[in-house]
């Protein structure tokens, strides 16, 4: 298995870094800060939570607290955008985009604001929080609206990159985080580029199956894990992270679909609505593929420590690994 170049090399040791990506986006935001003033940040009462106390604390001026009003906290947003302020918006996922979803559609996206909707604490992952704090519909139902960027960074790295990025480019964006720590996968120097997805592991050509998994957001690790064994036991598998939902990088995409067997897709979300899906509707259209999702299949979420509910909803190595093996010829 070839390994981009750009990944941390302790991704397959006891020594890999376990960090939350929120924590990239508090170090985004702040940083973004510096480099431009019309840069703004909102919160919803949860300003340490979605790490947006580094911002707050190094700009006050620049920060409105609006307490838990994520629907008055998106309008406000739209309209600091339409005076040419850059407003981040922050709370869990379930509540901003979930609870304010009609204002981030009619007063941000149908009007093009550049807005930046950070939804934390997405994913089962989130833990003994339970069913009501766990967004896995969140990409679903920012993906369906127009003019939106949809993004998942798979790690603190990309999670401050996806920010600054986001700060600059004229438009709404999501962004979504994670609370628990996860595995730090690229370097601080790995590329983020908009709509571009990234092959972290290429499999061995000469091998008789091959197998490509697409994978986002804090779920890369997994695949790594499942490649390198898959790999090991003789069978070639490429790992393809898609931090872009939207817009999905269809030539990454295909490219995978046409060099694999078959594809197996893994996200900490629903499997209808998100990156499962985006690749299951490009593929229908240009180049027919066996595909299998993994994810949450059409339940909520329950208490439980991240590690249990990832294996639950068949998100971990292990489940992954059966799934493959499971689908070849």
């Amino acid at each position: 298995m070839r390994l981009a170049d750009h990944l941390d090399r302790n991704i397959f040791t006891d020594n890999v870094e376990q960090v939350p990506n929120r924590n990239g986006y508090g170090e985004g935001l702040k940083e973004a800060g510096e480099k431009d003033v019309r840069v703004v940040a909102l919160s919803a009462d949860l300003t340490g939570s979605t790490k947006t106390n580094l911002f707050a604390d190094a700009f006050p001026e620049r920060f409105v607290q609006v307490g838990i009003a994520e629907q008055n906290m998106a309008s406000v947003a739209s309209g600091m955008a339409a005076v040419g302020k850059i407003p981040f918006i922050a709370s869990y996922a379930m509540f901003s985009p979930g609870r304010s979803w009609e204002q981030v559609r009619t007063t941000i996206a149908y009007n093009n604001s550049n807005v930046k909707v950070i939804g934390a604490h997405s994913g089962v992952s989130v833990g003994p929080d339970g069913a009501t704090h766990q967004a896995v519909e969140d990409m679903a139902i920012m993906r369906v609206i127009p003019n939106m960027v949809v993004i998942a960074p798979c790690d603190v790295h990309e999670a401050r990159k996806a920010t600054l990025w986001a700060a600059e480019y004229e438009g709404p964006v999501y962004i979504r985080i994670a609370r628990e720590n996860s595995p730090v996968v690229t370097t601080a120097d790995s590329p983020f580029d908009y709509g571009k997805a990234q092959l972290l592991a290429e499999g061995v050509d000469s091998a008789e199956n091959k197998v490509g998994i697409i994978t986002t957001g804090i779920l890369a690790h997994n695949a790594l894990m499942a490649a390198k064994e898959l790999n090991e036991a003789g069978i070639s598998t490429s790992v393809l992270h898609v931090p872009f939902i939207k817009p999905l990088d269809e030539e990454a995409v295909l490219a995978l679909a046409k060099n694999n067997d078959f594809i197996v897709t893994l996200e900490e979300h629903q499997v209808a609505g998100g990156l499962g899906s985006a690749v299951a509707e490009y593929l229908s259209e240009t180049h027919p593929t066996k595909i299998i999702r993994l994810g949450v299949h059409d339940q909520f979420g329950q208490s439980g420590t991240p590690e249990e509910l990832l294996a639950h909803y068949g998100m971990d190595t292990k489940t992954l690994l059966d799934t493959v093996r499971k689908n070849l010829n």
